[in-house]
C-alpha cells in the first residue's frame, strides 16, 4: 500500500500515512479507521469524501481493491476480471488455464468457467442490501488469494462498519440472528492466524471504535487509525483553493488565514457550506456569520443535550465583594489562563458552599477570556458504548479549536471516582477527562473550570496537581468590606445612601447570609414598596434562611482544607493548628451525618 509522499502532513495525508504504516509494517492486517470520517481530503487539489480519497490515494501495483458499501455491491477496482478468474480457478481447484481447455471439450451445457463465473458475479451483486453475504464473499476472497490463485494483495474497504456489526449492548443479547452471523464471521477472519500473517487487509470504517462490537473492535490484532479534525492550515488551504476555483469567488471580510482561524472547530463540509452560502448571496461573509455556523456544527456534532455555547453578559466589573479575588484573577489567573503552553494552567476547581456565587463569578472570568465558552451538560448516555462515542466526538472538537473555556457546573456529580465501586462506565469516562486535562497537547488552548460545592466528591485524580489540583479556588461567603458591598448592593433600592449606622443594622439581620441570599433579598426589595429603614428591617426579619446551615459550614470546611494557595484563605497566615481543627470539625460533622 502507497503512502503517496507520506511526508506531506497536512489534509487527508496525515491520517492516510499513518493507515500505510500500520498496514506496510505488517502491525496490522485488520484496522478501524475512524474520527473525522464524514469530511473532504486533500488530494492533488481537489477535495474528495472518504472513499473516493482512498481509492485515489491506494492504487499500487500488486494490490487489489475492493470497496463495499452498505447499500452497493462490491465494487472491485482493479483488474476485476483477473480476480473473477482466480475466484473460478480456486473454486475448481485447478488452474484457469487448464478449465478453458476442459471447457473447449465439452460439448453441450455450460463449462465450469462459465458457472463458477457467473457464481462469482451473482456474489459481487447479492451483496446489494445483504451484508452477511457481502462480509463471508469477502471473507472467502482473501482464502482464495492466499490460495496463490491471485498474483497479489486484497485491500478491502468497508463502510458504515457500525451498522454492519453494532455494539448493541456490549453482549449479545440485543442483536438480531443476522448481525450475530455477520459479528461471527469478522470475528472469525481477523482471528485467523493465516489472514493475520498474509498481505491481505481489511479496513472498517466507523466514526467511532466504540459504535463497533467490542468483539471485533477489541481484538488485540485489530488496530486503531484515527481521522483528525482538520487543522487552522487545513481550513485556510481549502478557503484559498475554493476562492480561486469558483466564480463567483465568495467575499471574505479578511484573508484566507483570518476566515479559518474564527472557523476552528469545524469540518472543511461545514466551511464549504458557509462558502456556498457566501456566493449565493453575494454578500460579505462576517465573523458573526462563521461563529454561529461553529457554535451549531459543534452543537450537532456533540449534541445539544451534552454541551451548549455560553456567553456571559457580565464581567468581573459586575462583581460584587470578592476584592482579593479578583486581584488575584486579573493578576495571576487570568494571564495564566491566556499564556502559552508552557506557562499555561489547564484549568481550576472553584469550591465552596452552595449559594456562595461560584458560577456567577467564574461565568465572568469566563467571558473575560475572549474565548468560545462551552457548557458541558451531560456526557454519560443510557446507551451502551455511547459514552465513549459521546466523549471521543468532544475530544476532537476540543483538539479543533483554538482556544476553549470548559466550564463544568456540579462537577463532582459529572466526574465522579475511579474506585471498584464506581461503574465501569464511570471510571473509563473519569480516567479519559483527567488524560485531557493533562494532555500537554491541549495544555494552553482548553481551560478547565469545574464549579462543585462538594470538593471532597471530585476524583482525587482530578484534583492532584497537573490537573485542576493546580488551583482549588475557595469562593466563600462574604466578610468585612465585601459583606459591607453586598449589604450596599441589596438595600440600595431602598436606601441609597446608607449610613453607617443603617449598614451595620442590617449587617446584624443578616448574619449568615450567602451571595445566594443577598441576591434574593435584593429582589425582594426591589419589588416591594419600601422606602425606609424601618420598612426595610420589616421584609428582612420576614425572611427565614432555609436550614441547611449545617451543610453550608461543611462544604466551607472542604473548601478551605482542599484550597491549593495560602493566599487565598480567608486569613493567610493561618496555621497548621487551625487547619487540624478545620479537619476535627468536619469529622464532627459527619458524625452528624452531615457531608
Amino acid at each position: 500500500m502507497s503512502a503517496n509522499n507520506p511526508g506531506s502532513r497536512s489534509g487527508g495525508a496525515s491520517f492516510y500515512a499513518d493507515l500505510a504504516s500500520v498496514l506496510n509494517s505488517d502491525q496490522s492486517h485488520s484496522v478501524i479507521l475512524c474520527g473525522n470520517v464524514y469530511d473532504l481530503y486533500e488530494h492533488d487539489g481537489k477535495y474528495l469524501p472518504l472513499i473516493p480519497f482512498l481509492c485515489a490515494k491506494s492504487q499500487t501495483a500488486g494490490i487489489y481493491r475492493l470497496i463495499y458499501e452498505l447499500n452497493g455491491p462490491i465494487r472491485v477496482l482493479d483488474e476485476p476480471e483477473r480476480l473473477r478468474n482466480a475466484w473460478i480457478s480456486w473454486r475448481a481447484g485447478v488452474d484457469f488455464d487448464t478449465l478453458l481447455v476442459k471447457g473447449m471439450q465439452q460439448r453441450k451445457g455450460a463449462t465450469d468457467v462459465e458457472r463458477l463465473g457467473q457464481e462469482f458475479d451473482n456474489l459481487l451483486i447479492e451483496a446489494i442490501g445483504n451484508p452477511t453475504v457481502a462480509l463471508e464473499t469477502l471473507r472467502q476472497l482473501t482464502y482464495c488469494s492466499r490460495a496463490s490463485h491471485l498474483n497479489g494483495h486484497l485491500l478491502i474497504f468497508i463502510e458504515a462498519a457500525d451498522m454492519l456489526l453494532p455494539a448493541g449492548n456490549g453482549d449479545v443479547s440485543s442483536l438480531n440472528d443476522g448481525q450475530l452471523r455477520r459479528i461471527s464471521i469478522v470475528q472469525d477472519w481477523f482471528s485467523d492466524p493465516n489472514f493475520m500473517q498474509d498481505g491481505d487487509s481489511v479496513v472498517l470504517i466507523a466514526e467511532s471504535r466504540s459504535m463497533i462490537h467490542p468483539r471485533v473492535a477489541r481484538l488485540p490484532q485489530v488496530l486503531p487509525v484515527e481521522i483528525a479534525a482538520p487543522t487552522t492550515q487545513d481550513r485556510s488551504k481549502f478557503i484559498e483553493n475554493f476562492v480561486r476555483d469558483n466564480q463567483p469567488a465568495p467575499k471574505l471580510w479578511g484573508p484566507p488565514e483570518q476566515v479559518a482561524s474564527f472557523a476552528a472547530g469545524l469540518s472543511l463540509h461545514a466551511v464549504r457550506q458557509l462558502l456556498k452560502a457566501s456566493c449565493y448571496r453575494g454578500d460579505s461573509m462576517t465573523p458573526a456569520d462563521v461563529v454561529a455556523k461553529v457554535e451549531e456544527f459543534i452543537q450537532s456534532q456533540v449534541g445539544e443535550d451534552v454541551i451548549e455555547f455560553k456567553k456571559p453578559s457580565h464581567t468581573l466589573e459586575n462583581i460584587v465583594g470578592c476584592t482579593g479575588l479578583k486581584k488575584f484573577i486579573h493578576d495571576e489567573l487570568l494571564p495564566r489562563f491566556r499564556s502559552g503552553a508552557e506557562g499555561a494552567l489547564s484549568g481550576a476547581a472553584i469550591a465552596g458552599p452552595i449559594g456562595g456565587g461560584k458560577t456567577y463569578l467564574f461565568e465572568a472570568v469566563a467571558s473575560e477570556m475572549d474565548a468560545p465558552v462551552l457548557v458541558l451538560k451531560s456526557i454519560r448516555s443510557q446507551w451502551y458504548g455511547q459514552t465513549d462515542v459521546i466523549f471521543e466526538r468532544l475530544r476532537r472538537v476540543l483538539e479543533a479549536l483554538d482556544k476553549v473555556v470548559i466550564f463544568v457546573d456540579e462537577a463532582d456529580t459529572q466526574f465522579g471516582s475511579v474506585g471498584e465501586e464506581s461503574h465501569s462506565t464511570e471510571r473509563r469516562l473519569t480516567g479519559k477527562i483527567q488524560a485531557m486535562m493533562s494532555d500537554s497537547r491541549l495544555r494552553g488552548r482548553v481551560v478547565w473550570l469545574l464549579m462543585t460545592a462538594r470538593i471532597h466528591l471530585l476524583s482525587p485524580d482530578i484534583r492532584r496537581p497537573g490537573r485542576v489540583g493546580d488551583l482549588i479556588i475557595p469562593v466563600l461567603d462574604p466578610v468585612g468590606d465585601d459583606r459591607r458591598d453586598f449589604i450596599r448592593w441589596t438595600i440600595k433600592s431602598v436606601l441609597a445612601d446608607p449610613s453607617e449606622q443603617e449598614l451595620d443594622r442590617i449587617d446584624q439581620l443578616t448574619l449568615g447570609y450567602s451571595a445566594a441570599a443577598f441576591s434574593s433579598l435584593r429582589s425582594r426589595l426591589k419589588g416591594s414598596q419600601a422606602k425606609s429603614l424601618a420598612e426595610l428591617e420589616v421584609i428582612v426579619r420576614d425572611q427565614i434562611e432555609p436550614a441547611i446551615g449545617l451543610t453550608r459550614r461543611y462544604q466551607t470546611l472542604q473548601a478551605l482544607v482542599n484550597c491549593t494557595r495560602r493566599s487565598l484563605l480567608p486569613d493567610p497566615n493561618a496555621t497548621d493548628a487551625e487547619r487540624e481543627s478545620w479537619q476535627r470539625e468536619l469529622a464532627l460533622l459527619e458524625q452528624q451525618g452531615i457531608g
